[in-house]
């Protein structure tokens, strides 16, 4: 019986794992840059961006 219940517990922490990567994409992707410490990076030149558009001039 105890298995049982455990087991069905498990089952239940998947399939909210599995929704929830469905529902955010890009919220374990987030949570990995901020361990990481990285800021946010500028696509065209690679520099931190500080605000919304990077030094360069182009939309970071």
């Amino acid at each position: 019986m105890l298995v049982k219940i455990i087991l069905i517990f498990l089952l239940a922490m998947v399939l909210v794992g599995m929704i929830g990567k469905v529902v955010f994409p890009t919220a374990l992707d987030r949570m990995k840059r901020k361990a990481l410490g990285r800021g946010p990076v500028c696509r065209a030149c690679g520099r931190y961006v500080i605000g919304k558009s990077c030094d360069c001039g182009k939309r970071g």
